[in-house]
């Protein structure tokens, strides 16, 4: 399932973002990549360590959780740091499929995070840089992804995917992974699905004697799924 989510972040919160991360200097994102990925990837990200990076991802991490379409379809159990990186000019990302398990440097909580969906909040406005599309792969086809600032795309960590060349201007955004309740991605899909059933009737007929069936029908799917 590829969800995009609007208005993760306001106006106002990208800005105070995008300033930050202006002033605080990249390093070489391949710093941070596995063996293979680094042979793929040629951008900037900011280190997981510097203080900025744990200031606007506390803005990101706040942002995600008032956000009912994200709590809706990742239905998150952990949630990786968010990072933070930038590509430029002539920079890119090849195909590559995201680690299965991703060790946090940072936070109280070192211990493991299994990579069920990958996330990208964009940063930039699609008029601020040419080419950087996020294209990814599944079953269903290629989708070329380029998102408003403060939109984030929520996609199966297991896709192949990749960030196309920079043509002009710059492509600053957040990218972090989920460790889900639900391990399953079509089994969060008939979840999310029934979600927004169940609010679409609720706005439409908050008495509706089925709501409470399908409330139900919701609660015993979400149990019998879930892994705490």
């Amino acid at each position: 399932m590829l969800l995009h989510i609007q208005n993760i972040l306001t106006a106002e919160q990208v800005a105070h973002c995008r300033g930050k991360l202006d002033a605080a200097g990249w390093a070489d994102g391949r710093l941070t990549a596995g063996y293979q990925s680094a042979k793929a990837k040629n951008n900037l990200q900011l280190p997981d360590d510097h203080p900025v990076a744990r200031e606007l991802g506390a803005i990101v991490l706040e942002g995600l959780q008032r956000n009912a379409m994200f709590m809706a379809g990742a239905l998150p159990r952990r949630i990786f740091p968010p990072l933070f990186n930038c590509y430029r000019e002539g920079q890119s990302f090849g195909y590559h499929v995201d680690n299965a398990v991703r060790y946090p440097r940072t936070g109280d909580d070192r211990s493991p995070v299994r990579t069920d969906l990958s996330a990208t909040l964009f940063l930039s406005n699609p008029d601020e840089y040419d080419g950087g599309e996020l294209t990814i792969e599944d079953t269903f086809g290629t989708h070329a992804v380029k998102l408003p600032a403060g939109d984030l795309i929520l996609y199966p960590a297991s896709s192949l995917h990749r960030v196309e060349p920079i043509a002009r201007g710059a492509r600053v955004a957040s990218f972090f992974w989920i460790q889900s309740l639900v391990r399953d991605d079509g089994e969060r899909r008939l979840l999310f699905d029934l979600d927004v059933s169940i609010q679409s009737l609720n706005q439409a007929a908050a008495d509706h004697p089925a709501l409470v069936q399908l409330v139900g029908v919701y609660h015993n799917l979400l149990r019998r799924w879930t892994e705490t």
